[in-house]
């Protein structure tokens, strides 16, 4: 069920309708070359739902577009929510689309997370918790346009945070480090730092020298590491790490990543090592 649910919510780009290329405003900054209006589609997005400088986005001042993932939500509006219809067609309801796209979005995110804690939590009363709440997000993603747009996300979010957090902690257990939640680290120099088993839930690490560092069993659930040094750092037991942020960040083949996850084609041409999956999770 896990690899199923896992499967789910990755972007699925041939099954959307472009709808994070118009539903998003972009400010212009180092992360994208021009200004955007929410609602407004980005002028490279074609008729047919694809970027037209798709592989060149880096290059042409983009690079907040690849590192941008839907968590499996732009498929499931264009494709469930709205029965196929694209929002081209139907200008009357595309308000409706981009709107539900801001909740949809990180209703997927908090599945991605509920299905990664129930893989790390043992049997028991959190992992019974963590299921129920998987359960009920899930049941959310599948009201219509009304209803969506009727949900408080931000409520929802904040009672599924602190189980999140619990399985978290309890997946750190007799590995325990500093606790950094939220801490800005911009471009500190951190190779010296004993980071495994670390707490850095939503730390701020853009720019930072993560070089050789060991990050076993560190909680990076929401880190910022965009633009982070992670040549030669250890990954392969870390929690909670998504594609999306090794994307955004810099690394080598010796960057051992978690399973699962891929090595961002910027990074070396050179194969990274993984760890084993039985070195990640528990077996139940």
């Amino acid at each position: 069920m896990a690899a199923g649910r896992r499967r789910e919510l990755r972007a699925d780009c041939a099954r959307c309708s472009g709808i994070c290329c118009v539903a998003p405003a972009f400010a212009a900054s180092a992360d994208f070359a021009i200004d955007k209006p929410a609602g407004q589609p980005c002028p490279h997005l074609r008729p047919d739902s694809r970027c037209g400088i798709h592989a060149d986005l880096r290059q042409r001042g983009f690079p907040g577009c690849t590192v941008f993932d839907c968590f499996g939500a732009g498929q499931h509006l264009t494709q469930g929510t709205f029965g196929g219809r694209d929002w081209r067609d139907d200008p009357a309801t595309a308000g409706q689309v981009f709107a539900a796209f801001a909740v949809l979005r990180p209703l997927h995110e908090l599945l991605w997370y509920l299905t990664e804690a129930l893989a790390l939590t043992p049997d028991g009363p959190l992992r019974d918790e963590l299921a129920a709440a998987l359960a009920e997000t899930d049941r959310l993603t599948e009201g219509g346009p009304a209803e969506l747009l009727a949900l408080d996300v931000e409520a929802h979010r904040d009672r599924v945070n602190p189980l999140l957090s619990r399985a978290g902690e309890r997946a750190r257990a007799g590995r325990a480090g500093p606790d950094r939640r939220g801490a800005v680290l911009i471009g500190v120099d951190l190779r010296r730092a004993a980071l495994a088993g670390a707490n850095l839930r939503g730390a701020c690490l853009i720019g930072a020298d993560l070089r050789g560092v060991d990050l076993g069993a560190a909680d990076l659930t929401g880190a910022d590491l965009r633009g982070a040094d992670l040549r030669g750092a250890d990954l392969g037991a870390a929690l909670f790490v998504h594609q999306s942020q090794l994307d955004a960040a810099r690394g080598d083949h010796r960057t051992v990543l978690p399973p699962g996850l891929r090595r961002p084609t910027q990074w070396s041409l050179t194969l990274t090592p993984t760890r084993p999956s039985g070195a990640r999770r528990r077996r139940h």
